[in-house]
């Protein structure tokens, strides 16, 4: 039973999730317990911890899909440059050569890669970064993030923001060549172009 009860509710939220990543369920819309449980084919508890586990990550905000403002956009940024610009940091005192391949390997992907595997391969990048701050609870901050980073990596990897991959090399290079500073500057660079380029998007 435990396991049918947790099967559910993964199903509600990986549904739910899914719909508001792609847009199927627009920002602003009301999600209904009942509707959703009924399209879903699953029991309304299950949809009740699926909205909930999505409020905390930040798409859904009082049952209504979130649609953030600009001055919500700045603030999530705000957090997440601070932590990742600190990690590049981290990451060019502490990274291995082990990881430092893997974040090179990361970057190739995203050259030769479709769409989806260059938002997958971005994820990568970052999220090999953000573990070298070795800081538990910023990297709880993140993970929390994920879906709204998602959203974002999704956006500039569509519209095809100019020199992403480029930048990445640069951070790489910064890692590797032990240059703690200026890695953490090419990262709050980055995250700011980021920023820019979807605002410019979504307005």
């Amino acid at each position: 039973m435990e396991i049918t009860s947790r099967s559910a509710q993964l199903l509600a939220y990986e549904t739910i999730r899914e719909q508001i990543i792609t847009g199927s369920y627009p920002g602003g819309m009301k999600l209904v317990e009942v509707q959703l449980a009924e399209e879903i084919g699953v029991s309304r508890t299950p949809v009740r911890e699926a909205i909930r586990r999505l409020e905390q990550e930040g798409l859904i905000k009082r049952k209504k899909v979130i649609k953030p403002t600009e001055k919500d956009l700045r603030h999530m940024f705000q957090m997440r440059t601070l932590i990742e610009s600190h990690a590049a940091k981290m990451a060019a005192t502490y990274m291995s050569p082990e990881i430092i391949s893997k974040l090179r390997r990361s970057i190739h992907l995203a050259k030769t890669s479709d769409s989806q595997g260059i938002v997958k391969a971005n994820k990568d990048f970052h999220d090999l970064i953000v573990q070298e701050c070795r800081n538990p609870i910023m990297i709880d901050t993140v993970d929390k993030m994920q879906s709204i980073i998602y959203l974002f990596s999704k956006t500039v990897v569509q519209y095809q923001r100019p020199l992403l991959i480029e930048e990445h090399i640069k951070i790489c290079d910064a890692i590797e060549r032990r240059q703690p500073e200026l890695a953490s500057k090419l990262m709050e660079d980055h995250l700011k172009a980021d920023l820019e380029f979807t605002l410019t998007i979504v307005e």
